[in-house]
């Protein structure tokens, strides 16, 4: 855990990457003292308080530049403003918030954090930081996948297939789709565990993807009119398949090779889901800080639960490793987050 430390100095503690590794390598997870960079107009300065692990993090470890070491991940975070931009007009200090950042600036994992006040929102009253931690980055990729992309309402009819259904992403589009859409919610899952899990997300039903073409086939024998995809290589015929004409399939991996000219046949859509483009292309846009609000009265209301699983303690290299290594694993559900 930090001791400490007001960031005055312009400085901050964190974790950082000195070159790419595995989880294993001494050089993927150090404690390190960081400059903080300039404080920008639309800045905020913020006291982490939790920060969670997503799989993004994993790949970005064992892949970025080694010239841009020491590389500090991870983007969730929720804490307590300390210091605004002259620009800032959303927020002031002592405000509690949560956010996913961009992968264009440093990461969360440190004690002071940087972050550009339009893609951050005011945490929900109603859950703890580690509860809040846990949700930005999921929320904001089901959210545009499902709304902005797929274009899903309150007056959609049709069923929506869910892969990946006990994971963070996956149990946040489950979540988002069942609560605020008409549409039948199919999720995947294989485990005893995991089941149990997409169930309480809100699924109505839950399939092994092991199986995947014949359990789905059975509850919707015309078909699943979209599908969430975390898991698309050597899929693209099994979802052309499962989809009727003009199916739609929203993906947010990037596999080498994939080939989606199954779907052309019945006409069929294949949409990307970054939820990096906004920061990074539209600067100047609220989209992300509007939705996170939303989301935010949400979860205090009742109506979306915080996909928190497990918390470890202390923001330094020997947590982040061992976070690193359990989300690694694959056999979490839900979110794990470390608090400071």
């Amino acid at each position: 855990m930090y001791p400490s430390h007001d960031a005055t100095d312009g400085t901050t503690r964190a974790v950082a990457s000195l070159a790419p590794g595995d989880v294993d390598a001494p050089s993927s997870f150090a404690d390190v003292e960081i400059a903080l960079g300039p404080l920008g107009p639309h800045d905020l300065l913020v006291e982490v308080h939790a920060v969670s692990v997503n799989p993004i993090d994993l790949k970005t470890r064992t892949s970025f530049d080694p010239e841009t070491a020491p590389k500090v991940l991870g983007y969730d975070a929720a804490g307590v403003v300390v210091k605004i931009g002259d620009e800032v007009t959303a927020f002031a200090v002592g405000d509690e918030v949560y956010y996913a950042g961009s992968n264009a600036r440093p990461g969360t994992n440190a004690a002071f954090h940087l972050v550009d006040e339009r893609i951050v929102g005011h945490k929900p009253s109603s859950l703890s930081y580690a509860e809040a931690a846990a949700v930005p980055l999921t929320t904001i990729t089901a959210w545009e996948a499902l709304f902005d992309k797929l274009q899903l309402s309150p007056d959609s009819t049709g069923t929506l297939l869910v892969m990946g259904g006990a994971g963070g992403v996956g149990s946040m589009v489950t979540q988002l789709a069942r609560q605020l859409t008409p549409v039948t919610v199919i999720a995947t899952a294989s485990r005893n565990e995991s089941r149990k899990w997409v169930h309480a997300m809100g699924a109505h039903h839950v399939v092994d993807h092991h199986n995947l073409k014949d359990e789905v086939s059975r509850i919707a024998p015309e078909g699943v009119d979209y599908i969430f995809s975390p898991f698309s290589n050597d899929n693209e015929q099994t979802y052309a398949d499962l989809m009727p004409v003009h199916g739609q399939v929203v993906a947010i991996d990037g596999p080498h090779g994939l080939d989606i000219s199954p779907l052309k046949a019945k006409a069929q859509t294949w949409h990307w889901e970054s939820m990096f483009a906004r920061p990074l292309f539209q600067a100047e846009s609220t989209a992300q800080r509007d939705l996170l609000n939303e989301a935010a009265k949400l979860f205090d209301a009742g109506t979306l639960k915080s996909t928190l699983a497990a918390t470890l303690q202390g923001i330094s290299a020997e947590t982040l490793r061992e976070a690193h290594r359990q989300v690694e694993g694959f056999t979490m559900v839900g979110k794990l987050v470390v608090e400071r």
